[in-house]
């Protein structure tokens, strides 16, 4: 995964991922990023770049972006934090090693001088021009799936057959949830999908080995009329 953040002058950050989102990866990253800065989330800009303008990003499935693009993004902000405290080193005349960053705002060790990172954004121009922060890693060597439950109460009409689910639990080990309403969707629409497989969706083919089916009017996945709703717990590790 690869991110870059371009610092504006009024203290915003243009921030450029290569991740295709399909439901809330922008906002996720734009988090990340801000909280590793101190900075508010509204602050943070994210787009989706083409492959023409941003490296190499893997696919976005198998719930890897918040993590490998979050990393990513962890690392332009790193970079952005480097580049800025040099920035506020020439504005002090003193040297990098002398300058520390803390939630949203740069000071001298001995604490004589401080600026905000707003403040000092509206200054880059005049210490040496852009600022633009780059991450890039390739975090799935040694990196496992998690584990989850789900929990399932139905009802089976015993002359027709039929399966109703009257209630569904689905438990989730998500490390650390980093907007906890979007991972809260995502276990949703992973137990619908399980729920389909099982109970409602099967590929027919008619004798010539065309599929049967293959229209979402007569291929049966599940609708909100066929669910109760889902109670997600969400478990997170230290």
């Amino acid at each position: 995964s690869a991110v870059t953040a371009s610092v504006n002058t009024d203290g915003t950050v243009q921030l450029v991922e290569g991740s295709t989102d399909i439901g809330g990866t922008r906002t996720s990253i734009a988090m990340q990023f801000a909280e590793t800065l101190g900075l508010a989330a509204e602050d943070i800009n994210p787009s989706v770049g083409d492959t023409s303008s941003i490296g190499y990003t893997d696919v976005t499935g198998g719930s890897r972006v918040t993590y490998a693009t979050g990393w990513a993004a962890y690392e332009a902000a790193q970079d952005v934090k480097a580049q800025m405290i040099k920035r506020a080193a020439l504005v002090w005349e003193v040297d990098a090693a002398q300058v520390e960053y803390d939630d949203g705002s740069f000071r001298t060790k001995d604490g004589g001088k401080s600026i905000g990172f707003k403040e000092l954004a509206g200054k880059i121009d005049a210490t040496g021009g852009p600022v633009v922060g780059q991450g890039s890693v390739d975090p799935e060597a040694g990196v496992g799936g998690s584990f989850s439950v789900n929990i399932a109460d139905i009802e089976v009409d015993p002359e027709t057959g039929k399966v109703s689910i009257l209630r569904f639990t689905a438990v989730q080990d998500a490390g650390k949830a980093i907007h906890p309403s979007y991972v809260e969707g995502q276990m949703q629409g992973g137990s619908v999908q399980g729920i389909g497989w099982a109970l409602n969706e099967e590929y027919s083919y008619t004798d010539e080995g065309r599929m049967a089916n293959s229209t979402f009017l007569d291929y049966r996945i599940p609708t909100c009329l066929d669910l109760p709703m889902i109670e997600t717990i969400i478990v997170e590790g230290p």
